[in-house]
């Protein structure tokens, strides 16, 4: 019985496709008008239009494209009825999730697009490479837990982070990007304007917030208790990625309050990974790759 079922099944999908053709095809002199009146001239829609406008009105736009490709494809190779339907779906599903990811990709700010595998860990041999694979499992981003990447400019922190953030989007995570300094401008900014409120939940929003360049200029009192606003509101709601240049006892001096700085660091730091980095420039090293000298002042003891 099995095999007839399926005889029949592959039968009437070839005849989906037949139909559409023969049908389509053919006039009638019993067609209505838009009035519902009878117009003797104007044809019927062949069902492959009908077709057409039934998957725009539902907004399948991309079923809608390949629909005439699998019908044809369907009258040589005879699919069953769900394998017909799921090439339809997974195309409209492949389609729409490559839109959510590119548009997630855009509003997600990054500076640039950098993968972990781009990462040279052989040039940083302070970095755990199995420290980084387990958080590109991104448990982290589930737990709700902050990852803090401490070192000086150039060994790879934004790297890093922009790795793990582009990972997360491609997982279905929101995230967004800004430095300490545009931040603090943009909730400046609100603050003054009466929108503080509105403009933190923009960024308490998505899953992972990226906060780079934390300490490469000091913040007034201000810029403090706006920071901690922040840090506050995200606590346990969604994680922090944030480089910065200084160690944790030299928080005080970037805030410019010891006591604030332990209050945004007891935070931080609840649900969170350090990663210390001590190494050299990736800067300073392609520069001497391509035969520049590593400072300036070196350019001109050379040139003197």
């Amino acid at each position: 019985m099995s095999s007839i079922q399926n005889s029949v099944q592959n039968m009437n999908v070839q005849n989906i496709a037949a139909t559409s053709q023969i049908i389509g095809s053919q006039t009638t002199e019993q067609a209505y008008t838009g009035s519902g009146s009878m117009d003797p001239l104007r044809p019927l829609p062949r069902p492959i239009d009908q077709l057409h406008e039934c998957l725009a009105a539902l907004g399948l736009s991309e079923a809608d494209a390949v629909i005439e490709t699998c019908l044809e494809r369907a009258s040589k190779e005879a699919p069953s009825y769900a394998q017909f339907l799921t090439e339809l779906l997974t195309s409209e599903l492949t389609a729409r999730q490559l839109r959510q990811l590119r548009m997630r990709l855009r509003m997600a700010r990054l500076p640039y697009q950098k993968t972990l595998d781009q990462f040279d860990f052989a040039f940083q041999p302070s970095i755990e490479e199995r420290q980084i694979r387990e958080l590109s499992t991104l448990r982290f981003v589930h737990e709700l837990s902050n990852v803090i990447f401490l070192g000086p400019p150039g060994v790879g922190k934004t790297h890093l982070c922009v790795g793990l953030a582009d990972l997360a989007i491609r997982s279905g995570f929101s995230a967004y990007f800004v430095t300490a300094h545009e931040l603090i401008a943009d909730l400046s900014r609100a603050l003054r304007e009466g929108k503080l409120d509105r403009r933190l939940r923009q960024y308490v929003t998505p899953k992972v917030l990226v906060i780079d360049e934390m300490g490469y200029l000091p913040l007034d009192d201000r810029g403090a208790t706006l920071f901690f606003q922040l840090v506050t509101a995200r606590y346990e709601r969604g994680s922090i990625l944030l480089t910065s240049n200084k160690g944790y006892a030299e928080w005080g001096s970037v805030f410019g309050d010891p006591v604030i700085a332990t209050a945004i660091l007891d935070r931080l730091l609840h649900h969170s990974t350090t990663i210390n980095i001590r190494g050299e420039s990736y800067r300073l090293k392609e520069r001497r790759r391509a035969g520049l000298p590593s400072t300036p002042e070196r350019s001109l003891e050379n040139q003197g």
